[in-house]
């Protein structure tokens, strides 16, 4: 058992293991204002618009955006709150960023958001892995339309970029309405859904490592009433990428369908199927030599003859809303998931495969009711959540087999098998009483677990129930100036189910993570412009998060204990020059608590102090070069250690990425190709390539990928 987790965990490398300056420059050169605030000292949420072929920016009561400004959504406290009124830390990817910037992954579609650590694996292609606030979010941070994102050991869903509407990330706990969750917050992916306003669009892209893609998204009414909408988004692609041995293949299609058959109900559909297939090997050979060549090789350590990692993914769900009454509104949500992979994986010529299957069902219902005692304003839900998940796992490795014609397939012998099912109640207030924003919530989960594995070694059976509370509070104030200086406290939990830790000889499940963060910030919501400024401060300090831990020379799981602290500053803006940027900087201290004596005391590896980001984009409003837009970005990414005990040699220098886009509406130049649009985007412009250390483990970045697109909408 243990010699086929290491060799899997080496095969797969690592399964997972001035800006308010800036923005006063761009507001002075604004040209017009932007709509206004309220009088109140409230900020006044902008209504939607319409773009060009009928693109709404966001999706009506879930997230609403304009341009690259956030302005309410429901992640953060499952009701349309203000952005610019939520006593927490926030960001938002609009669909007007993924337009302009056109990310392949949820990695980089995230990489301008303050807070969030990309990059740690290199290009990993696999799985999209990061951190917010030094706390990793892959397994317990992904969230989709607002319900837990299913997932399993060697099983995570994978985004296509070109079927999202727009991502919310929520930093730090929110336990308190979603249950079981990461410490260092949420990352919540909004499906595409149907319009109201016919739309159209085609879309071909050629790029870099061979890639060839074409998609399709379709959205209207089929009824003049508008009572019944449909949207269908689809997409193929051919690629492979850096390394010539993992391939970059998809087929998507996403189906979404609404009735609404009344003022005060709305049914919506949302389906997905996507069949693809990437390397089941990721990462080079690693010398550990002498000393001073520790580090990656420029050798892949896979073999293209034996390295798919294909993988099905399903999912089909429906959300519903009705008013009860006119303070009583219901809300139901549900979502069944279904995932089958095999990947075949091979490491300095040992090779081995990985079957896994999971399925699940995540469901949430709740009751948001309005009402008055004397002068405060509430906003009450109540609400009972559910999720099921189960997953079957096959795995095997075998000797050095490989020759010229390599045919062999190893043989799986070690099984694992999990059911977990959860049960959560929870009530939450919003009040507002003038300028005052209250927020509190308290929730209790139920979760039970039951894990198995069989091979050579015997059959083991793990069971084990937990039991948790977890709260959250957050106030804040209105000033009339739209400032809005707040101060929260939330805790979190993640049971870890069949996490198997061994002391004494003892073997038994690891006890659950729990965490608890305090946080202080202010929101600037700018006066008759479209921008906003936050900043924050926190502090997280999180208990029993497993990992994986080198300073034996062996890969060993075992619980972590580290406090997190920090500040971010984030500032966005769309403004009617034709000027929208996003600009984040963050200081993260990740410092160890508890793991190995030699480790107390150390940041956290591959956790840089220092990040900061900048994204520009200008579209030419008039003049002869009316229908130009640009876009440039840079990424500073400050230096790590490559391990949690600081081995010099392994440290990672501080590196700058810089990211750039041009496109064109050729509709500008001639009145008969409206609707099309040339575009092309890059990242890694400069092709900054250095060795990045996880985890006693080494890598390189990604580099250079050029991405050009042709795009019609009619």
């Amino acid at each position: 058992m243990t010699s086929i987790l290491l060799a899997q965990r080496f095969a797969a490398t690592t399964t997972l293991a001035g800006a308010s300056a800036l923005l006063g420059i761009a507001l002075a050169q604004a040209q017009t204002a932007s709509p206004g605030t309220a009088n109140s000292g409230a900020t006044a949420l902008q209504t939607l618009v319409v773009q060009g072929g009928g693109a709404i920016e966001g999706a009506e009561g879930v997230v609403e955006t304009d341009g690259y400004v956030a302005k309410s959504g429901r992640t953060a406290t499952k009701t349309d709150t203000p952005v610019a009124e939520t006593p927490q830390s926030m960001s938002t990817v609009s669909r007007k960023q993924l337009e302009d910037r056109k990310p392949q992954n949820l990695s980089e579609a995230v990489s301008y958001t303050p807070g969030v650590r990309i990059g740690q694996y290199g290009a990993e292609p696999r799985f999209d892995a990061f951190k917010v606030r030094g706390i990793d979010l892959t397994y317990t941070g992904i969230f989709r339309d607002g319900l837990r994102q299913i997932s399993s050991p060697n099983g995570l869903f994978r985004l296509e970029p070109y079927g999202v509407e727009a991502i919310s990330i929520l930093r730090g706990p929110a336990a308190s309405i979603y249950g079981a969750s990461s410490s260092g917050g949420i990352v919540d992916i909004i499906s595409k859904r149907p319009t109201e306003e016919q739309f159209r669009e085609v879309e071909m892209q050629y790029g870099s490592y061979g890639r060839m893609q074409g998609a399709f998204d379709v959205s209207g009414p089929l009824d003049p009433e508008n009572t019944v909408l449909y949207r269908i988004t689809g997409l193929a692609r051919d690629a492979r990428s850096e390394i010539s041995a993992i391939k970059d293949d998809r087929l998507f299609i996403a189906p979404a369908f609404t009735w609404q058959p009344d003022e005060g109900t709305k049914f919506t559909l949302l389906g997905e199927y996507m069949d693809s297939t990437t390397g089941g090997t990721w990462g080079y050979i690693n010398n550990y030599g002498p000393a001073g060549s520790i580090g990656a090789t420029p050798v892949y350590g896979g073999d293209a003859r034996f390295n798919d990692f294909d993988q099905e993914q399903a999912r089909i769900g429906y959300e519903l809303e009705h008013e009860l009454s006119d303070n009583v509104t219901l809300y139901h949500k549900l979502r069944f998931s279904d995932l089958s992979t095999q990947q075949e994986w091979v490491f300095a010529d040992f090779p081995g495969m990985v079957k896994e299957d999971n399925s699940g069902v995540a469901s949430d219902n709740y009751l948001k009711t309005d009402f008055e005692t004397g002068a405060l304003d509430h906003q009450l839900i109540t609400g009972i959540d559910y999720s099921y998940m189960k997953y079957k796992s096959l795995q095997g490795s075998g000797p050095d087999l490989f020759t010229d014609s390599f045919t062999y397939v190893p043989e799986l012998t070690y099984k694992e098998t999990q059911r977990q099912n959860s049960v959560g109640i929870y009530a939450q207030d919003q009040i507002e009483f003038g300028a005052w924003r209250l927020m509190a919530g308290l929730r209790h989960d139920w979760l039970n677990s039951e894990f198995t594995t069989d091979s050579s070694a015997g059959f083991s059976h793990y069971s084990r129930d937990d039991s948790e509370t977890t709260g959250r509070i957050g106030l804040g104030y209105v000033t009339p100036w739209n400032v809005m200086p707040y101060v929260s406290y939330g805790t979190s939990f993640v049971a870890n189910p069949g996490v198997i830790l061994s002391t004494g000889g003892v073997s038994e499940q690891a006890e659950p993570t729990i965490g608890e963060q305090y946080e202080v910030g202010v929101k600037y919501a700018l006066p008759d412009h479209n921008a906003l400024i936050t900043a924050s401060a926190f502090n997280i300090d999180q208990e029993n998060a497993s990992v994986y831990e080198t300073s034996s020379g062996v890969n060993l799981l075992r619980q972590l204990d580290m406090r997190s602290r920090g500040f971010e500053l984030e500032a966005s803006a769309s403004l009617d020059n034709g000027l929208s940027l996003i600009a984040a900087y963050s200081y993260n201290d990740v410092k160890i608590t508890k793991l190995t004596a030699e480790t107390v005391g150390n940041q956290l590896n591959s956790t840089p102090y220092h990040t900061f980001s900048l994204w520009a984009d200008y579209e030419f409003q008039s003049g002869t070069l009316e229908g130009l837009g640009m876009g440039a970005g840079v990424r500073y990414l400050g230096s790590s250690f490559g391990d949690n005990q600081h081995t010099p040699v392994l440290d990672n220098e501080a590196r700058t990425f810089v990211d750039a886009s041009l496109r064109y509406d050729l509709g500008k130049l001639n009145p008969s190709m409206d609707g099309v649009r040339l575009q092309v985007n890059a990242t890694n412009l400069l092709d900054e390539v250095k060795q990045i250390c996880t985890t006693g483990f080494c890598y390189f970045d990604e580099g250079r990928k050029v991405v050009g697109s042709l795009r019609y909408r009619f």
